[in-house]
């Protein structure tokens, strides 16, 4: 039991579990083709606080929520929470703000693209592409040196304040606190029951930390040593929500109409290369990152705010894609992003190119 789920076998169980939940999300009520995208998920819930106006995508997701305390749960049981923190914080900050720029222009993470793709959004082809090209880049800046430096073992409290947030958060939503913010149209009103969410979120917080899940890694893997272990896993993923869309009656092939989707390729593609590069530079997925945070990891909980902060400024300044398609304040940010990820890139190695 301790190793099964980081066997081949263990992460294809894993990816199954996964696609099959976020179909059966879907299915409950979270928007089409979003039963779990963690940059939406994070988007909304900085909406739900406030951090940005956007009326239609504001809501408290307990899907983040429970990733982080499911991560939290399963690191403890197996004595793997390991508070660390200290590798160039503030560059994961601004590559995590990055990825969530891409990731809205775009409209998801990589595991929203592949959910995209299992219910028949086409567009997703592009995102998915611009992501693989994306870690690629990365990749060729992780074979020529390229560190952010060692993390540090710290306090076990420290450890503890990013699942700590996210309790008190959880506290917030149970008692539904005038203070937050919540959608009475669009994306950020549809959602399944706040219990089902959790309790589905924990679940897959717990196994994916056991296994290393990572979309990110499962890529960087590939092109760099070959391996296939993490891409058995999220292939895993996408066919068995193929299937259980299939079997709801959930697959809508085609490229127009599709749910929270745009049909600009071009910026579909060049979203995601830019958030693909970013988690690339910063060592994992956005869903990787909330079950790093949930080990104790305090870098991984910093790229978590940065993306928070990025979806704030990413509404505020009318940077995210919508439906209608990408703004010109979005291809902007697109630019100025690759820009600071390549210097970031060239800048922090320990060896010239």
């Amino acid at each position: 039991m301790r190793n099964f789920l980081s066997t081949r076998k263990g992460i294809v169980l894993v990816g199954i579990i996964i696609g099959v939940l976020a179909a059966l999300l879907q299915k409950l009520g979270n928007p089409g083709n979003m039963g779990i995208c963690v940059a939406c998920f994070i988007r909304d819930t900085a909406g739900g606080l406030g951090l940005h106006r956007a009326a239609i995508v504001q809501y408290v997701r307990p899907e983040i929520i429970g990733f982080v305390i499911g991560s939290l749960i399963a690191a403890y049981a197996f004595k793997e929470f390991r508070p660390r923190a200290g590798s160039a914080p503030i560059v994961r900050f601004v590559l995590g703000f990055f990825a969530m720029i891409g990731a809205l222009i775009f409209l998801g993470c990589p595991w929203r693209a592949l959910l995209r793709l299992a219910g028949g959004d086409w567009n997703a082809i592009f995102g998915l592409l611009g992501l693989a090209f994306g870690v690629w880049i990365g990749v060729l800046f992780l074979k020529n040196g390229y560190s952010l430096g060692r993390t540090q073992k710290t306090y076990t409290a420290a450890g503890w304040i990013f699942p700590l947030m996210m309790a008190g958060l959880l506290v917030l939503v149970l008692f539904k606190s005038g203070s937050l913010f919540f959608s009475e149209e669009g994306p950020g009103s549809m959602h399944a029951p706040l219990l089902v969410s959790l309790v589905i979120a924990v679940i897959i917080g717990f196994i994916a930390q056991r296994s290393r899940f990572c979309t990110m890694g499962a890529l960087r893997d590939l092109i760099l040593f070959k391996h296939v272990h993490l891409f058995s896993g999220i292939v895993a993923l996408a066919v068995a929500a193929f299937a259980t869309n299939l079997i709801l009656g959930q697959f809508n092939p085609g490229f127009e109409g599709q749910p929270v989707a745009h049909t600009m390729q071009i910026w579909n593609f060049g979203g995601m290369v830019l958030a693909g590069l970013a988690f690339a530079l910063a060592g994992g997925c956005p869903g990787r990152q909330l079950f790093l945070s949930g080990e104790g990891d305090g870098d991984a909980a910093v790229f978590v705010l940065g993306m928070l902060t990025g979806a704030a400024f990413a509404h505020n300044f009318s940077l995210a894609s919508s439906p209608a398609g990408v703004t010109s304040g979005g291809i902007t940010a697109l630019i100025i992003g690759l820009v600071v990820c390549l210097f970031i890139g060239f800048t922090m190695r320990e060896k010239a190119l």
